[in-house]
């Protein structure tokens, strides 16, 4: 009985060595994946690491776009600059200013403040421009910030005068037609 049961830990360990060996031979053999949050397979199988998102990867845009969300369906108020009411420029500066970046109180004025980003470059966190109810117009008239950017497709959160603060995204043709630029403020916060 003795020899039997040593006969079957000694099959067992052997078994678990060789298994051991493949896993270890398999793992090895598995390619590195990569996409926003995967986790990464090494050489060195006791080695995993995690690719990190955009807002990962700067806590600083996180913490500024949960805040921000945080702000979803307070009223548009003319002027207004609290959890009372927002007006559009209202809101981006409050939202900045938690975070040790004074923006001025007027979309026009926000225009100018930071780097001018292409379109295709704009990221989560970058302040985004229009021209106000006239298409026409060439004088910028509104700001929002951008949340998330998935190919040409832009989403951002604003204060709007029909709705309060809410999410609209670029694509739409109020705001394709009244689009002006975007603007990078982020760096400045990088900078304190």
């Amino acid at each position: 009985m003795t020899k039997k049961m040593l006969l079957t830990a000694l099959a067992a360990v052997s078994f678990g060595i060789v298994h051991a060996q493949t896993v270890s031979t398999v793992t090895q053999s598995v390619p590195a994946v990569t996409d926003s949050k995967t986790t990464v397979r090494h050489e060195d199988p006791t080695v995993t690491t995690t690719s990190k998102s955009f807002y990962e990867q700067i806590p600083l845009v996180s913490n500024l776009l949960d805040f921000a969300k945080e702000h979803l369906s307070i009223r548009y108020r003319s002027g207004g600059t609290t959890k009372k009411g927002f007006d559009c420029s209202g809101f981006t500066r409050f939202c900045f200013s938690q975070f040790g970046i004074s923006l001025p109180h007027s979309s026009a004025a926000q225009g100018n403040v930071g780097e001018s980003i292409n379109k295709s470059d704009a990221k989560p966190g970058d302040l985004i421009l229009f021209k106000g109810h006239s298409s026409r117009g060439s004088r910028i008239g509104h700001v929002g910030l951008i949340t998330e950017v998935v190919g040409d497709q832009i989403k951002f959160i604003h204060s709007a005068w029909n709705g309060g603060v809410r999410y609209d995204y670029l694509h739409a043709s109020y705001y394709q037609h009244r689009f002006v630029g975007v603007r990078r403020v982020i760096d400045m916060i990088a900078e304190k």
